[in-house]
């Protein structure tokens, strides 16, 4: 497997955990240019899986169908943290779409952001599928199926039109052939896949330079999926998150999933990168992707410096005292 230490953790001065995992950057060449560990590793995309997810419905136009705005159409691509700004805009769809929120899979939780739920636990308000971090992921699905002209009855199923239409996006802007596609169930309920590191990074070589895409329609939605989701960064993730933060950046377009999985492309350089934290966590993401940018001599030295505020070197206690330090030790290895 050839798995690799990306981060290690010290309390005063001692190793105390060690976070292993693979990294692929690919060029417009279609080669592997970066590696790290495994770039074959059999990866689930997890919520990175989103954008692409998207691709058949902007593709097939729910946006102009149901009058939405770049804003509400965003949210189909997000991995929201149940702000107000975003709970605002998700009425706004079901709405327009013609949904009511019980026929969305998702299970009803409370939002992500802490802030959010505080709020609401102290209202005494309940949970909502709306407040569901996969929220608009689910309407996008929806809308898809009502333009399709199919039942939205089983939209999540993987026999159903929806993921079999994205199914076929994420095998044709990958380069993965289907066959080689591994499906489960993701924490939402829709199917979710695995593909080899390098099938995802080549997926978001292509969102950060559409024009590689040979497929007209899908190149057309990625080019509006990328333009809406540089765009509205908050609507994407939320208030100090790492997909907020690179996405401010016009060059990067970028989208993490659960359990370690981050993916991001660079338009002017034309690299795709994905990674997997094997010990499934998401604290390192924006040391990692801070560590990879300056290793390959990112000009945008403020998108690393907002990286390196949303994840701090040092390590605090409780009491704010500084006890230890995180260290990026992993080194990009140009493939031959």
């Amino acid at each position: 497997m050839n798995i690799q230490v990306l981060v290690n953790d010290y309390r005063n001065g001692l190793l105390e955990n060690i976070h292993p995992g693979h990294i692929c950057g690919v060029t417009s060449m279609g080669q592997i240019k970066y590696k790290v560990g495994d770039t074959e590793h059999l990866t689930f995309l997890r919520s990175a899986l989103k954008p692409i997810q998207a691709i058949p419905a902007i593709a097939h136009q729910i946006q102009e169908s149901f009058k939405l705005t770049n804003r509400e159409t965003s949210l189909i691509a997000a991995s929201h943290r149940g702000e107000n700004f975003h709970i605002v805009e998700l009425e706004k769809l079901l709405d327009k779409i013609g949904v009511a929120e019980e026929e969305l899979l998702c299970h009803p939780t409370y939002p992500l952001n802490p802030e959010a739920k505080e709020e609401l636990l102290k209202k005494n308000q309940p949970k909502r599928k709306l407040y569901h971090n996969c929220s608009g992921k689910h309407l996008g699905m929806i809308a898809l199926a009502k333009v399709l002209g199919v039942s939205t009855k089983g939209y999540f199923e993987l026999d159903h039109p929806v993921q079999q239409e994205i199914l076929k996006a994420l095998s044709s802007i990958s380069g993965c052939r289907m066959e080689q596609i591994s499906t489960g169930v993701d924490g939402c309920g829709v199917p979710v896949h695995a593909l080899p590191l390098k099938f995802i990074a080549n997926a978001y070589l292509r969102f950060a330079n559409p024009e590689l895409i040979e497929d007209r329609s899908i190149q057309q939605a990625v080019i509006k999926i990328t333009s809406m989701m540089n765009e509205n960064p908050d609507i994407i993730s939320g208030t100090n998150t790492i997909c907020t933060s690179l996405l401010m950046d016009d060059n990067i377009v970028a989208k993490g999933g659960a359990q370690g999985v981050y993916c991001f492309g660079l338009k002017e350089e034309k690299l795709g990168f994905s990674l997997k934290v094997m010990d499934g966590t998401e604290e390192q993401w924006p040391l990692i992707v801070a560590s990879i940018l300056e290793q390959i001599d990112y000009k945008n030295k403020d998108t690393i410096q907002r990286l390196y505020l949303l994840s701090r070197k040092e390590i605090y206690n409780d009491n704010n005292k500084l006890v230890g330090n995180k260290k990026a030790v992993f080194k990009l290895v140009e493939a031959q």
